[in-house]
């Protein structure tokens, strides 16, 4: 088999940790935005960021050596024809349905048949995406957790179509990534595959209680940090993972 390649499209918080933690972990990658500034910004992440390449090295997570080939396996560009090129292409585009709809048809017509699509999706159904494409058996869901330089989550969203080897090799490049893959069913007659089911409803509870006027956010993040060893508390991790991570 040829060296592994991924194009990742989007270069938002999602869309660049991903880029960075695979290009870690030996794997080509392409990641592309319309918006150049985007494409900057992203850059920018994964030099200089909170769990950027210059913050590992500076605290021993990992060598300049490494962090310099790294860097040079990931390119950042606004061509799409150069990400669609690659072996997997993970959809990273802002959570509209319809938006990602249309980038799964345009990546359909552009990328090789015998490329994956999969999705980043929080919770989206897999089924939909692929219904648009003539590779339903080569579509699937990649669920990332932010941010993705640290958290192993990689939920693997299998339709009634896609194909076993799909999946295996989904799983086998998560795995690559020093990610954790569990395999799960899409079910498009609800929300968020399994853990952003499980997890809106911790979300929505907790501010229940703060509704109530029972404890403060910042309460019950320390409280659930203290009781349960989460890294941070609901509120801290519904900022972070739109926001992003900062200091």
């Amino acid at each position: 088999m040829s060296e592994p390649s991924i194009g990742v499209i989007g270069a938002g918080v999602m869309g660049s940790g991903i880029a960075q933690t695979l290009a870690t972990a030996g794997i080509r990658t392409v990641c592309t935005d319309i918006d150049e500034q985007a494409l900057e910004r992203g850059r920018e992440t994964v030099v200089d960021g909170r769990y950027g390449f210059e913050r590992a090295v500076a605290r021993g997570k990992l060598s300049r050596e490494d962090a310099d080939a790294a860097l040079a396996r990931l390119t950042f560009t606004p061509s799409l024809d150069e990400a669609v090129t690659c072996e997997v292409v993970v959809e990273c585009v802002p959570e509209r349905l319809d938006l990602k709809l249309q980038v799964f048809r345009d990546l359909d017509q552009r990328a090789p048949e015998s490329t994956i699509l999969a999705s980043n999706t929080s919770g989206f159904p897999i089924t939909a995406l692929a219904a648009v494409t003539n590779r339903p058996d080569r579509v699937i869901g990649w669920h990332w957790a932010s941010p993705p330089p640290i958290m192993r989550l990689a939920e693997i969203i299998v339709a009634p179509k896609t194909s076993d080897e799909t999946r295996d090799r989904v799983c086998e490049l998560a795995a690559q990534a020093g990610k954790n893959p569990v395999v799960v069913k899409d079910f498009p007659q609800a929300w968020g595959f399994v853990a952003n089911r499980i997890y809106f409803a911790m979300v929505q509870e907790a501010s229940r209680v703060v509704e109530q006027g029972i404890a403060s956010q910042e309460d019950v993040n320390q409280l659930m940090v203290d009781c349960f060893n989460w890294p941070v508390g609901p509120f801290a991790m519904v900022k972070g993972a739109t926001e992003g991570w900062k200091d």
